[in-house]
């Protein structure tokens, strides 16, 4: 599979260099927002990466702070151009996007069977359940997006690297049907078999664990200088922190949940034994 470059990480990279040429010129976000005709809030939006600059605007920065860079200028033109996903639909919340250009994804998943490992028929179950009601359109348009996110799991080219913990409840949790959830874990096992896929499973005989708190996703990255992203889920939203004291705490959290889980081999033979008692695998 091959997919465009994130414009959600492109916008993190304008966004820095854009602070960078800011500190350099000596001036305070309120020195230049007036330069700019931007109030201070609105360029600390642009260089939290929350709004991204458009050429014209980099173009005024790059004047103001008396300097001149053509390939910033190619990075505002990417930065605008619509992510791959945008063509199903899909509102995302900044995650897809940086997904699409990870190079590791570090996923701890409780209540259900990590998304990119989910097959089309569990995440058609999984998504009909939810709060949100979507028409068969919307339906069916982010499965397709999902299971071009999973192609990158085979990808030749850029292949995503993704080491998954997952909680016993969410393999004992009937999504769709018993057929489905023999499916599901058929996938699962199969999946395991990728070089870039690692599963393992925290049982629920071993008693609660560090990763209870929540769910979540640390995405890392093949540039050093794009730094480590902590993606979390709610109800209404999700966050989105990227400093490295977070970060740090998540890779922690992430590395010993590794160590208290079963190693890959006695996951997948968990797998088969709950399979076959709980769904006649």
């Amino acid at each position: 599979m091959s997919t465009q470059s994130s414009p959600t990480l492109r916008r993190r990279r304008l966004a820095r260099k854009l602070r960078a040429l800011r500190e350099e010129a000596g001036l305070s976000l309120e020195e230049a927002a007036p330069k700019l005709d931007k109030t201070r809030s609105a360029l600390g939006r642009i260089e939290g990466a929350a709004t991204s600059a458009d050429v014209h605007l980099v173009r005024s920065m790059m004047d103001v702070y008396d300097v001149y860079d053509p390939d910033l200028l190619d990075l505002a033109r990417q930065a605008m151009r619509p992510g791959w996903w945008q063509a199903f639909g899909i509102r995302d919340r900044g995650f897809i996007g940086l997904e699409t250009e990870a190079l590791t994804s570090l996923e701890l998943s409780l209540m259900y069977i990590p998304g990119l490992l989910q097959t089309e028929d569990y995440v058609r179950a999984l998504l009909g359940a939810g709060r949100i009601k979507r028409t068969k359109k919307e339906l069916e348009n982010q499965i397709s997006a999902r299971l071009i996110r999973q192609g990158r799991l085979i990808d030749e080219q850029e292949p995503l690297t993704l080491i998954a913990i997952m909680d016993e409840a969410g393999l004992r949790r009937t999504v769709g049907s018993a057929e489905v959830m023999r499916a599901q874990l058929r996938r699962l096992i199969e999946a395991t078999e990728l070089a870039t896929v690692s599963l393992q499973v925290l049982p629920s005989a071993n008693g609660p664990h560090a990763g209870m708190d929540g769910a979540f996703t640390l995405l890392q990255f093949t540039d050093p200088e794009d730094p480590d992203l902590l993606y979390v889920e709610y109800v209404t939203g999700a966050l989105h922190m990227e400093k490295p004291q977070e970060t740090a705490e998540a890779k922690l959290i992430f590395d010993n949940l590794r160590s208290a889980a079963l190693s890959p081999v006695d996951s997948v033979a968990f797998i088969e034994r709950l399979g076959s008692e709980l769904y006649s695998l």
